[in-house]
């Protein structure tokens, strides 16, 4: 009697997700325990990724690459020791004047909550209001505290990510001098039947992330300048300090107009405690934003990204958490890539030929 077994073929579908998970969680804890030495390298791929275009033009134009980066630093040395002489100065004096108005800062926050609990009405509820003022003027000082502590953290962060500094341009040389050989390495490394496919998309992602960085760093710098110059015009403290910030700041999608806002208001009720330099403050704020979402911004990224607003909110947090300012900075152009990469996988471009 014949018997007929049906083979079933064992599906690895399972484990081959579960090993990627693992993989995944493997790469992200190993990324958070060498997050120094990956900011330094992902601070120097930035550099790199910026300047390069301009290397490209040179070799147009029939310019080795070597002479061409060697130009290229001359004049970055150029505007590194104008940097040094007159734009860190600045920002040192600001930084400083902060972390010295600080205690005054706390001792205004207090004075206001005390003039608030004394116009309460002494009527039914008053009381309630009257705790959480003043449970809210003794976290003042917790505040302050942690505020000051945190200053100093950032001071001492800064300092010691000067290796970082010094480090980053001779990381920055060999990724522009040996661009090419790299390229040409990973590219023999793909699979024959998938390598057509695969550099497609690399091209496809290296366009998204190249304007993405390219055009956040134009838009951060101006809307810094701006700000720095309309704070100053109205006279509120420490104009660099906010315009650095808020140009720090604009990298934040949907948020970052209101974080940007924040320092300058404290600032500017410290100095005057009027209610028309917030508003003035507040309008001037909205006119920058207005015009770097309307104008600015429509002109420098010639492509949108078109992301899902709460996967990039996620993202952000994430790669905010586990790589601070570096995983704030890529969280759009990495969601961006895996939005591409993932297009094509759906549409089975990575099917076997």
């Amino acid at each position: 009697m014949e018997h007929i077994h049906h083979a079933h073929t064992p599906r690895n579908d399972y484990g081959r997700f579960i090993a990627s998970i693992l993989l995944f969680c493997l790469l992200a804890l190993a990324g958070y325990a060498l997050r120094h030495t990956i900011s330094c390298f992902l601070l120097s791929w930035i550099i790199a990724y910026l300047l390069d275009p301009l290397l490209v033009s040179a070799e147009k134009r029939g310019v080795k690459r070597l002479y061409a980066l060697g130009f290229l630093y001359i004049l970055l040395g150029i505007l590194t020791i104008f940097f040094l002489a007159f734009i860190l100065p600045a920002i040192t004096i600001n930084w400083s004047n902060f972390i010295r108005d600080l205690p005054g800062y706390v001792i205004k926050a207090k004075q206001v909550a005390l003039e608030w609990k004394s116009r309460l009405p002494d009527r039914y509820g008053s009381e309630e209001i009257q705790w959480l003022i003043d449970k809210a003027s003794g976290n003042i000082a917790a505040a302050a505290e942690k505020a000051g502590s945190w200053a100093y953290n950032f001071g001492t962060g800064i300092f010691f990510n000067l290796f970082n500094i010094v480090l980053s341009p001779i990381l920055v040389f060999f990724m522009l001098f040996y661009k090419q050989t790299a390229i040409d390495t990973v590219i023999s490394w793909l699979p024959d039947n998938w390598r057509v496919q695969i550099i497609r998309i690399a091209n496809e992602v290296n366009s998204s992330i190249g304007g993405y960085l390219r055009g956040q760093v134009i838009v951060s710098a101006i809307v810094a300048l701006l700000v720095a110059i309309t704070l100053y015009l109205l006279g509120v403290p420490l104009p660099i300090f906010c315009g650095v910030f808020a140009g720090a700041a604009s990298v934040l999608p949907f948020i970052g107009v209101f974080i940007a806002t924040l320092p300058a208001l404290i600032f500017a009720w410290y100095k005057f405690q009027s209610a028309a330099i917030l508003g003035q403050t507040l309008v001037a704020f909205f006119l920058i934003y207005f015009v770097e979402g309307y104008l600015i911004k429509p002109l420098v990224f010639k492509q949108s990204m078109n992301l899902n607003p709460l996967v990039t909110i996620i993202v952000v947090m994430a790669l905010g958490e586990s790589l601070g300012f570096w995983g704030i900075l890529l969280a759009l152009p990495i969601a961006s890539a895996i939005k591409i990469t993932w297009g094509h996988f759906v549409q089975g471009d990575f099917n076997q030929r």
